[in-house]
């Protein structure tokens, strides 16, 4: 079953609570999502380690072709 945008947004919510973090319903199937994360903890992180604990605070929810979560773009961004 493919997951909420809500549903998302609760799980990253967890991962980065001061974020400021969008999540946009790319095609408006409920599967194709981008979704953009703005914290501070991402200062001093290249991409790489940012999207990796992004990916984290989903829980495994990409994972495999049994995934709730089947396409996320992802950016994430240091506040300005």
């Amino acid at each position: 079953m493919a997951m909420t945008a809500q549903e998302i947004e609760d799980l990253l919510r967890e991962g980065f609570p001061k974020a400021k973090i969008t999540i946009t319903d790319l095609r408006g199937d409920g599967n194709h999502y981008a979704a953009e994360v703005v914290d501070e903890s991402f200062r001093g992180q290249n991409r790489v380690q940012q999207q990796r604990a992004v990916y984290a605070a989903l829980k495994g929810k990409m994972d495999g072709a049994n995934g709730e979560l089947h396409a996320l773009a992802l950016t994430t961004k240091v506040p300005e």
